[in-house]
């Protein structure tokens, strides 16, 4: 269960997936050689993401190491009869534990989106660059995901000009 819900934290918060895209994963939806997964985002829409190397080492390890020998396609399994593929729901439940276990205040797979869109905007993704890997349709949604960074920001401020008497 760990290499799964590690390979499952990652892909929330490094690709900012939603739980539901993260349940719905097929094993044929990795492209290794292209380096790339295939996501399928809201509605009938597919969208073809790069594979961060932490990513793509996360979801080997479970893979090579803990992912059971089954028929059921799909990448990411309960750990539990039947071995099928995890739901949103379970997905969730991943997130809620892992929270849990490192002392955070309850936490949700949407709450590693923002971190991911944070994380990006941290390190100098402009908010089409972030938008296009959230694959947000408007700029003005990936505005609300990629949070201000306000220690970034009080390096750019002016300082507010002094009032002499």
């Amino acid at each position: 269960m760990g290499r799964r819900d590690l390979a499952v934290v990652t892909l929330l918060a490094r690709l900012g997936l939603r739980a539901g895209e993260v349940a719905r994963l097929k094993l044929d939806d990795v492209n290794w050689r292209a380096g790339e997964i295939v996501v399928v985002g809201k509605g009938p829409r597919l969208e073809r993401l790069p594979l961060a190397d932490d990513v793509g080492e996360a979801i080997v390890d479970y893979l090579r190491e803990a992912r059971p020998r089954v028929r059921c396609r799909a990448l990411l399994l309960r750990s539990l009869a039947p071995l099928v593929g995890l739901s949103s729901a379970g997905v969730t439940a991943i997130v809620v534990r892992a929270g849990a276990r490192a002392g955070l205040v309850p936490i949700g797979p949407h709450r590693l989106r923002h971190t991911a869109a944070t994380e990006m905007l941290r390190t100098g993704a402009s908010l089409a660059d972030i938008g296009q890997v959230l694959r947000h349709r408007r700029l003005q949604s990936t505005a609300v995901y990629a949070r201000v960074d306000r220690d970034r920001l009080k390096t750019l401020a002016l300082a507010w000009p002094e009032v002499k008497s």
